[in-house]
């Protein structure tokens, strides 16, 4: 009977220090996948920075394009009318 006693208290010793190392595992555990969460907050913010600021450069460089055909086109334009008033005189 005192053999099964300790049998059940030593079982139940191991248990309680079983139970207390996952706890502190698990807390570990939570820790981690809350820095986890930080990185991929920063990383998602950091992609949207990213695509935000290739947008507006394309933007940019599409407005720069734009330009430089109205500016073609202008000197074309008065080439010719330069050549029309050339043949008319």
């Amino acid at each position: 009977m005192w053999k099964k006693l300790y049998e059940v208290l030593s079982r139940l010793l191991t248990l309680t220090q079983k139970v207390e190392r996952h706890d502190k595992e698990i807390l570990g555990l939570q820790q981690e996948v809350q820095n986890l969460t930080a990185v991929v907050q920063r990383l998602v913010y950091e992609i949207q920075r990213i695509s935000d600021r290739e947008t507006h450069e394309r933007d940019k460089m599409q407005l720069r394009l734009e330009n430089q055909l109205l500016r073609f086109e202008r000197r074309l334009s008065s080439a010719v009318k330069d050549e029309e008033n050339n043949e008319t005189n």
